[in-house]
């Protein structure tokens, strides 16, 4: 199973997510990666506060380098998770038919199904928002660790 986390820029919400999945999930048999939909921060570390986060709760995503998301993550990936709405309408947009539509996902409607809640992005923000990130990202990584193990 082979499953791609993915925001604007990669290097706030689906780092984290990324890093969270993995911690969850065995490495042999769920492989995670990450994306944005822009390519703003292509070949960058994630934010130093998404850093900071995962670090306090045990996880390093310091390996992670942003990449833009592209149509052929359409055929490595089987699940596809979208941090939020405009992102989700993004890859949509890029999809070639209707399996690869099947495969994009907003990761909150994990928690709350039908629901379509966005992952708000934490740049602009304090500390705080990192960690309100971090706190819906883990639980939703945790449904999706269970289904997919």
């Amino acid at each position: 199973m082979k499953i791609l986390m993915v925001c604007l820029g990669n290097i706030c919400r689906s780092p984290l997510a990324e890093g969270i999945l993995q911690s969850k999930v065995h490495p042999d048999k769920v492989k995670v990666d990450s994306a944005g939909t822009a390519a703003y921060h292509v070949g960058e570390l994630p934010d130093t506060r998404s850093i900071e986060v995962a670090r306090k709760y045990g996880i390093d995503i310091t390996n992670q380098r942003a990449r833009k998301f592209s149509v052929n993550d359409f055929d490595v990936f089987d699940l596809i998770y979208a941090m939020d709405e405009s992102n989700y309408q993004n890859m949509l947009a890029l999809a070639r038919n209707s399996e690869d539509a099947s495969k994009v996902k907003m990761i909150l409607n994990e928690t709350n199904p039908g629901s379509n809640n966005s992952v708000p992005d934490p740049y602009y923000g304090g500390v705080d928002g990192f960690e309100n990130v971090y706190s819906m990202l883990d639980e939703a990584c945790e449904k999706i660790a269970d289904k997919v193990q």
